[in-house]
């Protein structure tokens, strides 16, 4: 045994802490603090929209979608690779409005630089230092396929780019979303995994969003690695004027499910669909039941007097009697109401 060596510590399992760490929150539900992750979605599912109003959310602490309400604000650092600058300050805009704040003072500073590449030396130097000026609480890349070109599927090359970003989520307390298509027609599988490129990808958030869209309809899917995840919460793009923004979609009530029938119930609606009596073994295959339950059946109708015995087999007495006197089990002479001739 190398004696320079210490053993690990340890802990009888009785004596470990019962609670830990309570999550928190930049963005109840939505976003954990300095969490790192993905924002992902097929195209033209409104995924810039959506972080779009985080970056207001976050920088205002006005209500994320106007439902989630924000835990912290701060300064926004937002780098949109792929819209122009006046469509960025046109969304923006009508984001803040639809969120009831001042556009002019929002605290949302976007690179303005035509590119920014994390797999170059140079360009990650810049964006750290752009980091350590400005100290922001989230940092916002949109979308990832323009901020590189290693190969996606390429596990290593991949995981090199999501390490530089995590080591500047540790070196400055901040989030980081990342922006990230889908496979197109991707619907039939689970969100995370529906992401493009290497699963690293999907291993690598502490927090993580996908958008869907079927026919007109959006839908929001939250994943967390420390927190209870939502499925399908609806969305929709509004407009006000000029102004586009989204919002939660109001859940229409739902009728409670009408309750199942009872046997006596399926009987009688079946033996009113007969035109003719009917056997006990013809109505046993046609309710789907096992043959003691029709024949309780049967008889608590008969007592009812809804249904009479025939030579040819059951029928039921239309209309039903408004009231009748319950008879004695059996057909009146001694007989069970069912008897194996049916």
């Amino acid at each position: 045994m190398n004696p320079t060596l210490n053993p690990f510590p340890r802990q009888r399992a009785s004596q470990l802490a019962r609670t830990g760490p309570q999550t928190q929150w930049l963005i109840d539900g939505l976003w954990s603090e300095q969490a790192v992750g993905i924002l992902g979605g097929e195209p033209k599912c409104c995924k810039s929209f959506l972080a779009l109003d985080i970056a207001v959310s976050v920088a205002s602490g006005a209500a994320c979608l106007r439902q989630f309400p924000v835990r912290r604000t701060g300064p926004v650092l937002l780098f949109p690779a792929e819209d122009s600058l006046a469509i960025v300050r046109q969304r923006l805009e009508g984001i803040a409005c639809a969120a009831h704040v001042g556009f002019e003072a929002l605290p949302v500073e976007v690179i303005t630089a035509p590119a920014l590449r994390l797999d170059t030396p140079t360009d990650r130097q810049r964006l750290l230092e752009t980091v350590q000026q400005l100290r922001p609480l989230l940092l916002i890349l949109d979308p990832l396929i323009r901020l590189h070109r290693v190969d996606e599927n390429d596990a290593s090359q991949i995981g090199a780019l999501l390490s530089y970003l995590r080591e500047l989520q540790r070196q400055f307390q901040l989030a980081v979303m990342l922006v990230h298509h889908a496979r197109k027609d991707s619907q039939a599988s689970r969100p995370g995994q529906a992401l493009r490129g290497s699963s690293e990808l999907h291993g690598w958030g502490d927090s993580n969003l996908y958008m869907r869209r079927k026919g007109s309809q959006l839908t929001l899917t939250t994943e967390h690695r420390a927190a209870a995840s939502q499925d399908h919460i609806p969305l929709q793009l509004t407009q006000a004027g000029s102004a586009l923004s989204l919002t939660v979609c109001e859940t229409p009530a739902v009728a409670p499910a009408a309750p199942a029938p009872t046997p006596v119930e399926r009987v009688r609606q079946t033996m009113a669909q007969l035109q003719e009596p009917a056997p006990l073994t013809h109505l046993r295959k046609l309710c789907g039941m096992r043959t003691a339950a029709v024949c309780s059946a049967l008889t608590e109708l008969s007592a009812k007097g809804e249904v009479v015995r025939e030579a040819k087999g059951y029928q039921l007495k239309l209309p039903f009697p408004a009231s009748s006197p319950i008879p004695p089990r059996g057909n009146g002479n001694g007989k069970p109401l069912c008897s194996s001739g049916g």
